[in-house]
């Protein structure tokens, strides 16, 4: 760990591993040969926290999660060895730029949105809390895809962030697992003459394991642990020298689509399969795996909760219940009693939906052909579990019906969520009014039933990535004053608020936002060719396309504001920059409907002198972490503004408030948490509650509302008239008929009116720059609460029943 150890490491690697030399080695060739260097450092620490793990028998947290969203890790590994100066300087001596180099690394293709991001920072709190953890995910060859934008429209292509080689990955095949699909389940005779269930007939594949080390800010480096699908056996050579050349591949062609991408497009029944197939593929590869970790250094199985806990990330991996049972009873001869035992104490579910359409339920024929030994368990669980519900709730039909782990009615469905519930230790929602939602609402059955099981954990990001790397000169700011101390105690920025009345520190803090809005503006600019004036106000939305998010309100507002700069020549507003990013769903056609009005609006908005100045909109497509580190140092106004009720947390909204942007928001989500902290005076709280919304559902008329508001009709009918689109006034219909015809199900029309009236009040709060920066500094100071290192604390302390490790 010195400027002279890493000059020779990064010379060693750039011509023994790659075989180059200064005359030979492109860019690329030195980030991946400086990127090796870094990894030889962490490796060191890597095996040391290990070999203390393993000495010391700790008990481990598993965090299941279908998606990592850890963005670039050779800046964020750098930062948390705190050896940014020391790289700097290293690379200097080559004439090589450190902020350059990082920028030729791709963002890792593990993951799409706020579940991924939220599992990238809990791990990165995990290892700085010195918690003994362990990652286990899918390493998608092709991620879920990287956007582009033709003609305004989403288009999908491959995002192959695999192509130039990784260099964080280690490849462990010596850890492989076989997985199992279809076949049939035989009654079999056991040694001790008590009959058994054998699965019998199935096709197999094999899962191999990469690993990458998640760096801790102290003493530890875990293990994010990524499995890809490989045939058993890929290559057939009698079809090959027959001249059957595809059918020679075709094992290997179909074992190799289950790790091919993130979230296959479900609108077909194959695309529902393969959703499927890859859930299981990746729970069976982690589950034995953690059972393998387990008998290395244990032999009674029913202290397995004792020495893990397997924490199930949303529904995707719920499979861990039936194939734990199947495993302790089937393989290991546990008896049902014992074997449920040590699943349910093992084994925690993290909620992260209130939407009931959202929750994720499988055919049973589907389970039935792929997963004939799961489903038989499942019925197993159901039966005990409704036999129990029957009796304590007598003539109660409906209840025991809607708690039952199986859809009846038609087509029958296995519903996970309920299955997690009924399985599992621990049931936690991701905000204060998100848990109040799933115990009063949406789990009322089951909370009624086991109130200890839920519990709140609020999520939280990690200030290591979001302030320390994201914005270099707020951190160092924030250092000068009150010390560096806040990286690992997030609570320590609270100090800066009696700095709350320093014109010399509120200007400085201006002076920083100003210089990230330029950063972005000339990135925006090289990318786009979208000139942003820094001294308008930074409106930001970025998050994935979903109507509940309500895009499609903040496009309307910019359509009213649009309309009144074209027929008032007198208004005058504060200049404002509009941004938007966001990925939708390959097959959410309305959210793709919506990102195409969005590039529509911009065109006309942009290319009119009467807007110029005071009024720019733009689309920032491919949405990522990488991204996301440009944007949340440059936000002045962070959009928050889902329906009431309809989202579970958010974390842009706690990065975006680190960095100093104010809130414009509903009461919704974390949203309510932020207002706890800075109350109405610094954030800007608008539209209905969730239980305005309840009270207004039953009798809201969407089309009487815009009848009785001449703007927000204005802003319709010019949608329908085609002044964004070049008069092809159908092409916006559905969502019109959305709005009107089918009476707005997302209530944005309801919440447009107060919107707009909160818009005004970022206007005229905005023309007080002194007044504006204080409430960026309470914002800072006041974001301590929202640390992932305090979310990971609690479940340490709460669910997991974990201690840190104690390093000599």
């Amino acid at each position: 760990m010195s400027v002279a150890g890493l000059k020779e490491d990064f010379a060693h690697h750039l011509r023994y591993t790659l075989a180059k030399d200064k005359n030979t080695a492109t860019p690329r060739d030195r980030y991946t040969a400086f990127a090796y260097a870094i990894r030889d450092r962490i490796t060191e620490r890597w095996m040391k926290t290990q070999a203390e793990y393993h000495k010391q028998n700790s008990k481990y947290v598993y965090y299941l999660s279908l998606e990592f969203l850890i963005g670039r890790l050779l800046g964020n590994n750098v930062i948390n060895l705190k050896a940014d100066r020391m790289c700097n300087a290293a690379l200097r001596a080559f004439g090589i730029d450190w902020n350059t180099l990082r920028d030729f690394e791709t963002d890792a293709g593990l993951g799409n949105g706020g579940l991924g991001r939220l599992a990238a920072c809990y791990l990165d709190s995990m290892s700085t809390l010195d918690l003994a953890a362990m990652g286990y995910g899918i390493r998608y060859d092709y991620g879920i895809f990287r956007q582009t934008i033709k003609d305004g429209q989403q288009v999908e292509e491959p995002d192959a962030w695999l192509q130039n080689g990784y260099p964080w990955e280690i490849q462990r095949p010596e850890y492989a697992q076989t997985v199992k699909f279809g076949g049939h389940v035989e009654c079999v005779t056991k040694a001790d003459g008590s009959l058994g269930w054998k699965w019998v007939g199935a096709r197999e594949v094999q899962g191999i394991p990469y690993d990458l080390p998640i760096v801790g800010y102290k003493n530890a480096v875990n293990t994010l642990r990524l499995w890809s699908a490989r045939a058993t056996d890929e290559f057939d050579l009698v079809d090959f020298n027959q001249g059957s050349y595809l059918e020679a591949v075709e094992s290997k062609v179909r074992a190799e689509n289950l790790t091919k991408v993130l979230y296959p497009n479900d609108n077909t029944m194959a695309g529902k399969e393969l959703r499927l197939k890859q859930q299981y593929f990746f729970v069976c590869c982690s589950l034995n795996d953690i059972l393998r970790r387990f008998r290395a250094s244990n032999s009674d199985w029913k202290t397995l909760p004792d020495k893990a806990f397997i924490h199930l990330n949303e529904t995707h991996p719920a499979l861990v219940i039936p194939e734990l049972m199947r495993v302790l009873i089937d393989d290991e001869n546990l008896s049902w009693d014992d074997a449920w035992d040590v699943t349910r104490r093992a084994t925690g579910y993290t909620n992260h939906t209130i939407l009931p359409e959202a929750l994720e339920k499988w055919p049973v024929p589907m389970m039935e052909r792929l997963l004939p030994r799961h489903l038989q368990i499942i019925y197993e669980i159901n039966r005990r579990f409704l036999t129990e519900m029957s009796a304590r709730f007598p003539g109660d039909p409906e209840r025991i019906a809607r708690m039952s782990l199986i859809q009846e009615g038609g087509e029958r469905y296995v519903r996970m969520a309920n299955l997690a519930i009924v399985s599992s230790s621990s049931v936690n929602g991701v905000a204060k009014l998100h848990s109040e939602i799933l115990k009063n609402s949406l789990f009322r059955d089951f909370h009624d039933v086991w109130p200890e099981r839920f519990h709140n954990v609020t999520n939280g990001i990690t200030p290591r990535r979001w302030l320390l790397k994201a914005n270099p000169m707020l951190s160092l700011l924030v250092n000068e004053t009150i010390g560096d101390g806040w990286i690992t105690r997030l609570d320590e920025l609270a100090l800066l608020e009696k700095h709350a009345n320093d014109p010399e520190f509120l200007e400085a803090m201006g002076k920083i936002k100003r210089s990230n809005k330029c950063q972005l503006s000339g990135w925006v600019k090289k990318e786009l060719g979208v000139a942003l004036d820094p001294t308008a106000l930074f409106d930001v939305q970025v998050k994935r396309l979903h109507e509940y998010k309500r895009q499609l309100m903040a496009v309307l507002y910019v359509i009213m504001k649009y309309n009144r700069l074209v027929n008032d020549s007198s208004y005058d507003p504060v200049p404002r920059v509009v941004l938007f990013a966001a990925k939708s769903a390959p097959g959410y056609w309305m959210a793709k409907l919506i990102i195409r009005l969005i590039h529509d609006v911009a065109a006309v908005v942009n290319a009119d002198p009467r807007a110029r100045g005071k009024l720019t909109v733009a689309f920032l497509p491919d949405y990522r972490v990488s991204l996301a580190e440009k944007i949340m140092p440059a936000a002045e106004l962070s959009e928050q503004i889902s329906l009431a009720g309809m989202e579970a947390s958010g974390t842009g909204n706690m990065k975006f408030m680190m960095n100093g942007a104010l809130t414009i928001g509903t009461y919704d989500g974390a949203n309510v948490e932020i207002h706890e902290k800075v109350g109405d005076e610094n954030m800007f709280l608008f539209g209905m509650r969730t239980e305005d919304v309840a009270r207004l559902r039953p009798t809201y008329n969407s089309r009487e509302l815009v009848e009785k508001d001449p703007e927000i009709a204005a802003a319709l009918d010019s949608i329908r008239k085609g002044v964004f689109s070049s008069g092809d006034a159908g092409r916006y219909e559905p969502i019109l008929r959305s709005l009107l015809d089918y009476n707005d199900y997302y209530m944005l029309l309801a919440d447009l009116r107060s919107y707009a009236e909160a818009q005004d009040r970022v206007d005229a709060t905005y023309l007080q720059p002194e007044k504006w920066n204080r409430m960026s500094l309470v914002n800072v100071a006041r974001s301590g609460f929202f640390s992932s290192d305090r979310a990971v604390a609690e479940y340490a302390r709460n669910i997991w029943h974990v201690s840190p490790v104690m390093f000599g």
